[in-house]
């Protein structure tokens, strides 16, 4: 049984409606599924950490970052691989 792929997807920006559902919908595009969301609103910013699971991804990391900012194209949007960001935050 394969390991579960997943990817860190971060989304900050000016508040606006419909912002979680615009990157859900690119994720599911690309075959990649929501597992895990946080989001908030500080002093009108908007502020979201998304885990989802590539295994069966159709699209690359690149491609899935690409169609998120496509999708919200006036909010800062990052898309990285789990190994990669575990390996940036170990000491």
């Amino acid at each position: 049984m394969n390991e579960t792929q997943k990817a860190v997807v971060t989304v900050i920006g000016r508040d606006m409606v419909g912002i979680l559902a615009r990157v859900s919908t690119a994720a599911a595009e690309g075959n990649a599924n929501v597992m895990e969301v946080t989001q908030s609103v500080l002093d009108g910013y908007f502020c979201m950490i998304m885990i989802i699971d590539i295994t069966e991804a159709t699209r690359s990391i690149e491609e899935l970052q690409n169609s998120i900012r496509t999708a919200v194209p006036d909010m800062q949007v990052h898309v990285m691989h789990e190994n990669i960001f575990n390996s940036m935050h170990r000491i």
